[in-house]
């Protein structure tokens, strides 16, 4: 996908709501000749009727290159809170956010989506923490309406792997990502789980299918089906191949709390 159909796709995708806003706010200052210089019927972006319907809080279809932008998008927002949330972005961090965006959309995406994400750092600071994180709120509702659980949950697994990139959490990394998954209708048990992927020990297995030690077998079975269908690389393959391939490893890494857990408890 072509840089132009990438940042017109954004728009077409967010034109209503907070995330337009935003993505006005991201996108305007990289266009001398504004957001329409992108927004042409060949990449389906328009300004006077959003993809979400004609206004927000209505739906359509839409087309994978939509879906992978709005997705980028999403976790640009996104991440630009939680990165900041501990008071400095490390370049660990960028430098993951900057790979996946090498990777999905081509190395010009890649500079401009690292242009978006530092006027979002810009807009964050205009604006103050409050009304940012209020921003983020309303945004993450939006993304709530419009993408399903799957997706939601990759979303916030990226923003789990961008918070680990410098080998690392700050509590206030964490706190920040159990806001942005609470605020997008995920379930705090879901959220956690994906803190606990890369843990090797017994406990943290058990974390990682969201039961306590003192589950019955068959609420382990039942946790860990629901968890490998949450997660199943299919649901979010429209997204692109990273986020594919990332669904792939985090179900891997289910799949071995399970065997931990199944092995401990012999079943």
């Amino acid at each position: 996908m072509s840089a132009g159909k990438w940042i017109g796709g954004i728009i077409g995708w967010i034109t209503a709501g907070p995330l337009g806003a935003l993505a006005g706010v991201a996108l305007g200052a990289m266009f001398d000749k504004g957001l329409d210089s992108v927004n042409t019927p060949e990449n389906s972006g328009t300004r006077g009727s959003g993809a979400f319907g004609d206004s927000y809080g209505t739906t359509r279809q839409y087309s994978a290159d939509e879906q992978r932008s709005g997705f980028m998008f999403s976790l640009l927002v996104l991440a630009s809170y939680v990165m900041k949330a501990d008071g400095k972005v490390m370049h660990s961090e960028m430098q993951l956010v900057r790979e996946f965006l090498r990777q999905n959309f081509g190395s010009v995406a890649q500079s401009q989506g690292e242009q978006i994400l530092l006027r979002l750092f810009d807009e964050q600071k205009r604006q103050g923490q409050f009304v940012f994180k209020n921003t983020v709120a309303d945004c993450c509702h939006q993304i709530a309406s419009f993408m399903d659980y799957a997706q939601r949950l990759q979303l916030v697994n990226f923003l789990v792997l961008i918070s680990q990139a410098d080998g690392s959490v700050d509590p206030m990394e964490v706190s920040a990502i159990r806001e942005c998954g609470t605020w997008l209708g995920l379930s705090l048990q879901d959220i956690d789980s994906l803190f606990n992927l890369k843990g090797d020990s017994l406990d943290e297995a058990y974390k990682v299918l969201g039961v306590s030690p003192d589950a019955t077998d068959d609420e382990v079975r039942k946790a860990y089906r629901r968890l490998a269908l949450e997660h199943h690389p299919d649901r979010v393959a429209t997204l692109g191949d990273d986020v594919r391939k990332a669904a792939e490893k985090k179900l891997q890494e289910i799949n071995a709390a399970k065997e931990k857990v199944f092995k401990a408890r012999g079943i």
